[in-house]
């Protein structure tokens, strides 16, 4: 397994998931509004990869880390590799905009106007008003000379820079504007057209105004450029005294982490671009030039656009979870049986609905969770805080470190406390990933504990985009382990043995290691075996050893992977009993669900954790067995017709690289559309809307297909 033959560098198999996602932007069979918005979702993954990804190899690189990963390659020989691909990248991106995308649009309706100069009499009147009256008052024009330093330009800001003319010194200096984020980057422009939407860029006006800026110069050229910083930042936890202010520190510092990628037009002035690298300190070698405006989120902007939804996938409302949309007495339900949630395709309602009824109950007496992302106006942070204003006892984790989340995660905590909540931190060197909250009740036989157990993070927003399951439950067995989880959570006890949970980091992984095992040594027996996985990413050495064991052994291993795979399928003598394939469709696939055949007596596990080190070493997380029968069926049926997936379905080739499949001969099938009409008809139908299975589903159960194996 020291073969660096056997696995994929992990960073570049990010980068083939972003293609993944870009291939959506060029595929002509989606409607364009949605194609512009899977643009703006590659740069805005872009963006992260290099303030984390890039970052941490740069650093490893400059502390002379040489440790090779599990494909052989140091941190300098990935970003040997990584910045050319990156670059290669953006011009696809690039490519795909102004070739197909823009034209395309202006065809249908909506014209970007590329230049200040293509406006009309009456657009460039509109737009120096505006200027004049919106823009001019919030710009900070600052000249950079010997008695003013350049300026500290913010992460990921947009900026205008310029040579300028000192006519009574005869000197040329560097000035610089940022681009204000707090206007709107999209402007409307007056058509005269009928029918057609024009619309420029903010940094355009700018640009071509600048001279209302520097009213003693005269502009020699002017360009926008922007620049990503390194915003990794660690933590020593064991010598920090208050992480909570340990972390509002750092997120200060991480608006001015050394500059790893500067993005300018490729026309730009060579002085300027001199002048602008030596002042940010950056090399040739991580400078990006473009062909066409900077920053292509902005097209999430121009997707919400109004009067272009017969351009755009009709908006799906997610269909209520329980029968009627009835969550009153969602105790009592829970009671009668364990519920299945599956997200977007139904509401989030019942998990919000867990939390508001037991903030109110007055037969509840405590409610624990844990809390990873939240929305911005979130119903979870309003009933707890309510729960403690009726005197529950309400004790929340909230995970300070989840990255890019920290500062509302600090504001989350400080509100809960403030409302009477006790708010736990985290532990210390871990991450706390899991999904779990626990309503402990008083009721006539005894104390009862309901559990909601999810794949998928207490955020009503990201419910309607990311596809997630979760598990409503009032087992006693798994009521013991939540208890135990906010025990060890709070106190550091650690539990003497597991009911039903699996917890990472220091069960998990082992747990996983036995259930593959354990198909492989069924399949040696000459028995059938079968894995069915489905996560965001599979890069742990020991699974994927583990894997390729029980492919050699003979088990037949499906993995659905939405982005990073380490592993190599079809590989004669190693892994030809394996299929990677990844769904990249209108919803985010985040749902982690593991199905092993155990010899007839399946198994079936959903949780928080992916096949990764970080998941399964370094964060603590949980995996749950689904044990109703009608329920097991259920997942099963989704995960075939996830496998039968023909549209959205990229499938990996020997070389690593992905491919959509072949459809002649195929039934065409979009899996995310599939279950989107499935809950419409669902929720229409006169039976209960939350009985767990399809009676009328056609579809052959898993382990009767591998019955010749």
């Amino acid at each position: 397994m020291s073969d660096k033959n056997l696995f994929y560098n992990r960073e570049l198999s990010w980068l083939e998931f972003d293609k993944r996602c870009l291939s959506e932007a060029k595929d002509k069979n989606i409607p364009i509004f949605e194609r512009i918005k899977f643009l703006s979702i590659t740069a805005s993954n872009l963006d992260e990869f290099f303030m984390v990804r890039i970052a941490s190899l740069k650093d490893m690189k400059n502390a002379g880390y040489t440790k090779k990963d599990i494909a052989g390659m140091t941190p300098e020989e990935q970003l040997d590799e990584l910045i050319p691909a990156t670059k290669e990248f953006m011009k696809n991106q690039y490519q795909t905009y102004n070739r197909s995308l823009v034209p395309l649009l202006e065809a249908n309706g909506l014209k970007i106007v590329r230049h200040y100069e293509d406006l009309t009499p009456e657009q460039s009147r509109y737009v120096d008003k505006l200027f004049e009256r919106d823009i001019y008052p919030v710009l900070t024009p600052m000249a950079v000379d010997s008695s003013r330093p350049f300026p500290l330009v913010r992460n990921k800001s947009l900026n205008i820079g310029a040579l300028i003319y000192d006519k009574k010194k005869d000197v040329t200096d560097i000035a610089t504007v940022q681009v204000p984020s707090v206007l709107p980057r999209v402007i409307i422009l007056p058509s005269e057209r009928q029918g057609m939407t024009e619309i420029i860029l903010l940094e355009e006006v700018i640009e071509k105004n600048l001279d209302k800026l520097f009213l003693s110069y005269d502009i020699v050229c002017a360009h926008p450029y922007r620049i990503m910083r390194n915003a990794d930042f660690s933590i020593d936890e064991e010598e920090t005294a208050d992480l909570l202010k340990e972390i509002e520190k750092q997120l200060k510092q991480r608006q001015w982490g050394e500059v790893i990628r500067l993005e300018v037009e490729d026309t730009m002035d060579k002085k300027l671009l001199k002048e602008l690298k030596k002042h940010l300190d950056v090399v040739d070698r991580v400078v990006y030039k473009i062909n066409g405006p900077l920053d292509l989120t902005f097209l999430m902007k121009v997707n919400g656009l109004p009067g272009f939804d017969h351009l755009k996938y009709e908006k799906y409302v997610p269909q209520p979870a329980f029968s009627n949309g009835d969550y009153s007495n969602i105790f009592d339900k829970i009671k009668k049986h364990d519920r299945l949630l599956f997200h977007p395709y139904y509401e989030f309602t019942p998990v919000i609905e867990f939390i508001r009824q037991a903030a109110v109950d007055p037969n509840v007496l405590a409610i624990k969770q844990t809390l990873y992302r939240v929305s911005g106006n979130s119903p979870i942070i309003a009933a707890l805080e309510q729960a403690a204003e009726n005197g529950k006892q309400v004790t929340v984790l909230v995970e300070l470190k989840a990255r890019f989340d920290e500062e509302n995660n600090i504001a989350w905590a400080k509100k809960l406390e403030k409302a009477g909540c006790h708010v736990i931190y985290g532990l210390v060197g871990l991450k706390t990933h899991s999904k779990i909250a626990l309503v402990v009740r008083r009721e006539e036989d005894g104390i009862k504990r309901y559990v909601h157990l999810g794949t998928g993070n207490y955020n009503d927003q990201t419910a309607k985009l990311y596809t997630d399951m979760g598990l409503l439950t009032c087992s006693d067995p798994i009521g013991e382990d939540a208890t135990a989880v906010f025990n060890m959570l709070s106190g550091y006890s650690e539990p003497g043995k597991w009911n039903k949970l699996a917890v990472a980091p220091i069960w998990l992984k082992d747990k996983f290691l036995m259930l593959i095992n354990r198909e492989a040594e069924n399949a040696r027996q000459g028995k059938k075996a079968r894995i069915i996985a489905k996560m965001n990413s599979l890069c742990d050495p020991k699974v994927m050893e583990a894997l390729y064991d029980a492919s050699a052994a003979g088990v037949k291993i499906d993995l659905i992977v939405r982005g990073i795979c380490c592993i190599k399928a079809g590989v004669p003598g190693l892994s030809e009993n394996i299929s990677v394939r990844s769904i990249v469709g209108n919803f985010l696939e985040h749902s982690r669900i593991f199905y092993f055949y155990n010899d007839g007596f399946e198994d079936i596990y959903m949780g928080s954790a992916d096949w990764m080190p970080r998941n399964l070493d370094k964060r603590v997380e949980i995996t749950f067995p689904v044990e109703d029968p009608d329920l097991k069926k259920r997942i099963k049926d989704i995960l075939k017709i996830q496998l039968a997936d023909t549209l959205k379905a990229h499938i990996m080739q020997p070389d690593g690289s992905y491919e959509k499949q072949d459809l002649r001969g195929k039934v065409k099938l979009d899996s995310q559309m599939y279950f989107a009409e499935e809950a419409r008809k669902r929720s229409a139908k006169p039976e209960d809307a939350d009985a767990a299975i399809s009676h009328d589903r056609v579809f052959i159960p898993i382990e009767a297909e591998e019955s010749e194996h």
